[in-house]
């Protein structure tokens, strides 16, 4: 059996970005971070779509999928306070996008980040290496083109 890997060129492929405003001190950086990543992969312009909080990624991104994006970025920021509230959210909006992905059959790359303290969450979205954007948009590109492979189709 073959053995396909996805390049991290996103020539020809619709990019569509879910971003959660709420923590935006920390989700603008990973909103940059994506961004980049995804011009230096070639990306033709990716749809950003804005929601209100990481709660809301998972309908944000079926829509993407919906709208014929190849993969889906979701970046939201999860920040331990002194109730429950943040396990919940964290746990649904991830469990929502993981389902979101499996019906779709569309990519959905993983940026929501769980912090207990706001200072980690901020560290994660810095530029440069570790920025956790540009990871989840590079694992978002990898899997569309190693999907692609995998029907015979050629990417760009």
């Amino acid at each position: 059996m073959p053995e396909i890997e996805g390049a991290f060129d996103a020539t020809g492929l619709k990019v569509g970005v879910a971003v959660a405003s709420f923590n935006a001190f920390v989700t603008e950086g990973l909103l940059r971070g994506a961004l980049e990543a995804l011009e230096k992969a070639g990306a033709p312009g990716p749809t950003v779509l804005r929601v209100s909080g990481s709660f809301e990624l998972p309908v944000a991104a079926r829509a993407l999928a919906e709208a014929g994006c190849d993969c889906v970025v979701a970046l939201g920021a999860v920040i331990k306070g002194e109730t429950d509230h943040y396990e919940h959210v964290a746990a649904q909006a991830i469990a929502g996008l993981q389902q979101v992905a499996v019906q779709s059959g569309v990519p959905v790359g993983l940026g929501v980040l769980t912090a207990r303290r706001a200072e980690q969450a901020r560290a994660r979205s810095l530029p440069g290496p570790g920025n956790k954007g540009s990871e989840a948009a590079e694992a978002a590109v990898r899997a569309a083109q190693a999907l692609r492979g995998l029907r015979g189709e050629t990417g760009s």
